[in-house]
């Protein structure tokens, strides 16, 4: 899920720089990718991958 998320922040973040659209200082094309890395970095850390398994075979 978090990758999805930063694919789509990646992909505003290139639409703003390359349309060259003004936008304020907290809504940059650089703040929106840094967005998009941290949710990335979090995905890769494994924080939104899914539920973890429930209980497991008990012998």
């Amino acid at each position: 899920m978090l990758a999805i998320i930063s694919a789509i922040l990646f992909f505003v973040a290139f639409l703003i720089n390359a349309a060259e659209i003004s936008t304020n200082d907290a809504f940059s094309s650089t703040n929106v990718m840094l967005l998009g890395l941290t949710a990335l970095a979090l995905h890769l850390a494994g924080i939104g991958t899914g539920w973890p398994a429930r209980g497991g075979r008990r012998r």
